[in-house]
């Protein structure tokens, strides 16, 4: 094995790797997105680039969450010889900041401390030689990578980097428009120089039928749904042959709104918006029902109920709880001691693989606090099981500081099983994860990606998807499946086109993948 020789790079920790040279040398040569699977090195990528363009100046290195800085800040400084890594976050007094920014070799920080100085005029970037974008997809709509891009001075070299840039040519176009990206470096796992790093990833489906409890309270909810829909139909606000679903719902919200501002404020148009809020409440509770089990499906309900109390804006939820349906969906969750089958499925396959190798970690994907907190509890039961819970901050959830500490321990071995919202599906480098399990599929191929590729980076590793027969699982698993082969089959036709020297995207001059092998 050989290793990367650079005055900045310290002997003996940066493997050789064809591609990474590959990829280091056109980022030289034009601002690039890099578009390169989990757990093949894009940082390391990062760093290499990096140790050439600190003699020229700073580099500015931006990531969305602050556990990704973190892991940041130690890869670079671990990596780099020599060289003053600083921290920047939103915590810290804006003075604070610029000392940082003027004091260090290489600033790790995420995108919104940063876009909020520049927009406030607290410091400039002339004197920073490269901006690094990681999980450089958001940079679409008003995201702060995109302020922030805004205020980069021209000839600052910029990178992108990425495992799932979406489906879309136009959003792929986007984030290459927003961050003065001229050139796209893609490498898959079948490229012959990338393919020899690369560990198998087993996806198993594993499928539930929901109980009769949990079918019970689903057909009550959609008497519920039947009833307001149809008032809605009579009322006009949806056309009589059209499904009701949350995304077309929300459309629905929209053109109400529009016509509220308009100067309508007629008994339809509040008629229509009462409906919708119901409507949207009911297709909530069926989908906790169907996927995720009685126990979140109770936390809401009480949160209906707590809304339905209050004097002024709980009209919607006084309507529902007053509902016989209603009253017979509380009556089956007060007497109901059934959970969800997948709970028992999960704690069997943690069991599973823990009995198998008890040094194994295992990650939880879920898509709601409560069914985290359920799970944890749940998963703490199972011999061997040592869980933690990693949510987000908002409504009394964890600090960063916790989220940092929580990842700490589950890389050191104090916990081996981490249930997470999807605060842990982008980036965080757990290398030993030995299964991943998703409590339910989602309907995004790059959340989908993201969550699977916290598995199968040093080792092989096994991803399970729980999918309740007959529900909104199916639908959703669907969703992402499509969505992902057809930003396969887009990345594909993107690399011939650009290994051919022409390319789709129009907002891009320089389209030569340098050094692509396909």
């Amino acid at each position: 094995m050989s290793y990367v020789s650079h005055p900045l790079i310290v002997p003996g920790r940066v493997e050789e790797r064809r591609y990474q040279t590959a990829m280091v040398q056109g980022c030289l040569g034009a601002n690039s997105l890099l578009i390169l699977p989990t757990g093949l090195g894009k940082t390391v990528v990062a760093v290499r680039v990096a140790a050439e363009y600190l003699g020229t100046g700073k580099v500015l290195v931006l990531a969305p969450t602050k556990p990704l800085v973190d892991q940041h800040v130690k890869t670079f400084s671990d990596l780099m010889d020599g060289v003053r890594v600083g921290v920047m976050n939103g915590n810290m007094k804006p003075e604070t900041r610029g000392d940082i920014l003027s004091g260090n070799d290489i600033v790790v920080s995420t995108p919104q401390c940063v876009a909020n100085d520049l927009e406030a005029g607290r410091y400039v970037l002339d004197g920073v030689s490269l901006i690094i974008y990681d999980e450089a997809h958001r940079a679409v709509g008003g995201y702060a990578y995109v302020s922030v891009s805004g205020h980069c001075p021209k000839g600052t070299r910029c990178i992108g980097m990425t495992a799932s840039p979406g489906s879309d040519a136009s959003r792929i176009e986007e984030v290459c428009r927003n961050l003065r990206l001229r050139r796209i470096d893609i490498r898959s796992d079948d490229d012959p120089d990338v393919s020899p790093y690369i560990h198998d990833t087993y996806v198993r489906r594993v499928e539930v039928s929901i109980p009769q409890d949990l079918q019970d309270v689903v057909a009550l909810l959609r008497s519920m749904l039947d009833h307001y829909s149809d008032e809605m139909r009579s009322l006009g606000v949806i056309p009589r042959d059209r499904h009701v679903s949350t995304t077309y719902l929300l459309t629905v919200s929209q053109s109400l709104q529009r016509r509220l501002a308009r100067g309508e404020k007629t008994a339809i148009v509040y008629r229509g918006l009462a409906l919708h809020s119901m409507c949207i409440k009911i297709l909530h509770a069926i989908g906790l029902a169907e996927t995720q089990g009685m126990t979140p499906l109770r936390i809401y309900l009480g949160k209906i109920e707590a809304e339905a109390e209050q004097r002024e804006g709980g009209r919607s939820a006084r309507e529902l709880v007053k509902r016989p349906e209603y009253v017979g969906i509380r009556n089956i969750v007060d007497r109901s001691n059934v959970e969800h089958p997948k709970v028992s499925r999960v704690m069997s396959l943690i069991s599973g693989v823990l009995g198998s190798n008890p040094g194994s970690k295992i990650i939880v994907f879920a898509q709601y606090r409560d069914t985290c907190e359920m799970l944890t509890s749940k998963i703490s039961s199972v011999q061997g099981a040592r869980a933690a819970m990693l949510v987000g901050q908002s409504r009394g959830g964890l600090r960063q500081k916790e989220q940092i500490a929580i990842l700490d321990g589950f890389r050191s071995g104090d916990f081996n099983v981490i249930v997470s919202t999807s605060v842990g599906e982008e980036g965080l480098d757990v290398s030993s994860t030995d299964a991943v399990i998703f409590y339910e599929p989602v309907p995004s191929e790059i959340r989908t990606i993201q969550r699977r590729g916290r598995t199968g980076r040093k080792n092989d590793g096994e991803v399970y998807v729980l999918v309740a027969v007959g529900t909104l699982d199916e639908v959703l698993e669907r969703t992402s499946s499509e969505k992902e082969r057809a930003m396969r089959a887009r990345l594909e036709r993107l690399s011939e086109e650009l290994s051919r020297g022409s390319s789709p995207l129009s907002g891009i001059s320089q389209t030569r993948l340098d050094g692509f092998d396909g």
